[in-house]
């Protein structure tokens, strides 16, 4: 009867060993899974991240090139403006 216990009482031991190493695969397999889900969730956004950056360097671009335009054409309207009031000081000398 003693190793018909003994042997109950190993039964059990392992048993219950199993059912904590079982415990501890299903957590690891959900771990596991959220880590694949916020990794594919951090790719999305640095996808998303490049996509506005790009985005940003072409409205960039464009600012700059309106800005050396505007500038350009503001001294173009200083030289004429200086140009016209040398003529209006020419014909108020006379």
């Amino acid at each position: 009867m003693a190793s018909m216990a003994e042997g109950q009482l190993a039964f059990e031991s392992s048993s219950s060993d199993f059912q904590a190493l079982e415990e501890k695969i299903y957590r690891t397999i959900e771990l596991l899974k959220a880590a694949r889900s916020q990794k594919a969730a951090a790719e999305l956004e640095v996808v998303t991240m490049r996509e506005m950056m790009e985005a940003q360097a072409g409205e960039t671009e464009a600012v700059r090139k309106e800005l050396q335009a505007l500038q350009q054409e503001r001294a173009e309207v200083r030289t004429r403006m200086e140009k016209l009031l040398g003529d209006v000081d020419a014909i108020l000398e006379e």
